[in-house]
């Protein structure tokens, strides 16, 4: 497949899976190219197609052999960017308030970013809480959303050793992305405190809060309201 428009490259994930890459003028820009092919093509509801998987910059397509093949699924895309071109904003994104009790004793690492950056924990916290996040995508663990940007200042490299477990509902960082832990889990990134939302339930359908293409915004609680939404969120 040869690149055209917006997309810059494509190669084959098997015998029935294209991926499809995104030029990066800007990250930001890339991920909202992906959200719009994503949007574009699910909302045909092709037979064909078996899943989407959005990512950063690309956009995994799985489709059934028995019924079409890549060539055709290139002609597809080729007719997506042409109704597409010069739209990429995705319009279905969801924007999230999540409350955060930030230096939480569990999942307090501020003394260390704080080392690193050379920020006070004020300053930490009000550059997190004060910045929207777009979800770039959702992987690693169930419910797991990459959000972006973090405040250049508040830049921290992941551990160099993963902690074998990080809390549920922890709030981290990592390079220039943050993130909230929906299970306890192992983890190498750099805590902030802790958020009282639930953000993956298998009961639920969806099970996962948070989507690719959502904003999301982080406000400060203290201890004890941190508690009373917990039991709230049952």
């Amino acid at each position: 497949m040869q690149p055209f428009g917006v997309i810059t490259s494509t190669a084959y994930a098997g015998i029935d899976g294209v991926i499809i890459y995104f030029e990066q003028t800007s990250l930001l820009k890339a991920n909202e190219e992906v959200q719009a092919y994503f949007q574009a093509l699910k909302s045909q509801q092709y037979p064909w197609l078996k899943e989407l998987l959005p990512a950063y910059d690309s956009l995994l397509i799985i489709f059934d052999i028995e019924q079409v093949d890549s060539h055709y699924v290139y002609q597809i895309l080729r007719q997506t960017e042409a109704e597409n071109s010069g739209v990429s904003q995705n319009q279905n994104g969801v924007h999230h308030r999540l409350p955060v009790w930030y230096e939480a004793p569990e999942a307090n690492d501020f003394a260390k970013i704080s080392s690193l950056t050379g920020l006070t924990h004020s300053q930490i916290i009000r550059l997190h809480s004060e910045q929207q996040y777009r979800v770039y995508t959702v992987g690693f663990a169930p419910g797991f959303a990459y959000m972006g940007d973090t405040d250049v200042a508040l830049t921290c490299p992941r551990l160099e050793t993963p902690r074998k477990r990080v809390p549920k509902g922890a709030v981290a960082i990592a390079d220039r992305q943050t993130a909230v832990y929906p299970q306890a889990s192992p983890g190498g990134w750099n805590l902030l405190g802790l958020c009282p939302v639930s953000l993956f339930d298998v009961a639920v359908t969806p099970p996962g809060k948070l989507n690719a293409g959502d904003t999301v915004t982080f406000y400060p609680v203290s201890e004890e309201k941190y508690r009373e939404l917990l039991n709230d969120n049952g």
